[in-house]
C-alpha cells in the first residue's frame, strides 16, 4: 500500500493512530510516565480478549460453548494492534520512523531477499 490509499494505507493508518492516542492525551489527568505504561498494560488486556475470543470460537469453554466467532477473533487481534500502535505512539513521537525501522530489521533478518 502507499501512503495515499484510502482504504486503510500507511499514512492514513498513522493519521488515525495519532487522533487516538492525541484523543486519549487530551483526556487523562495522570502523569505522562503514567498513561504510557497503563497503555502498555491496555496490549496485555486486549491480548486477553484474543484468547478469550479463540476458547469461545472453538468451543472449549463447556460452560459457555460456542460464544465467538473467528469474526471475534480478528476483530480482537485488530485491537490488540491498534492498542499497540497507540502505545508505541504515547512512548515517542517517532512512532512511525521507529516502527518502519524495526519492521525492516525484522524483514532483514527473517524474510528471503526478494526477487
Amino acid at each position: 500500500m502507499n501512503g495515499t490509499d484510502s482504504t486503510g494505507g500507511t499514512d492514513e493508518v498513522w493519521e488515525v493512530v495519532e487522533r487516538l492516542t492525541a484523543r486519549l492525551e487530551a483526556h487523562s489527568t495522570l502523569p505522562a510516565e503514567q498513561r504510557r505504561i497503563l497503555q502498555i498494560l491496555k496490549i496485555t488486556e486486549e491480548a486477553g480478549e484474543v484468547a478469550e475470543a479463540v476458547i469461545g470460537a472453538t468451543g472449549q469453554n463447556p460452560r459457555k460453548g460456542h460464544s465467538h466467532t473467528w469474526d471475534d477473533v480478528r476483530a480482537e487481534v485488530c485491537d490488540v494492534i491498534v492498542t499497540a500502535m497507540v502505545a508505541l505512539a504515547r512512548l515517542t513521537p517517532e512512532a512511525r520512523r521507529v516502527f518502519a525501522a524495526h519492521l525492516a530489521k525484522v524483514a532483514a533478518r527473517d524474510l528471503p531477499p526478494a526477487g
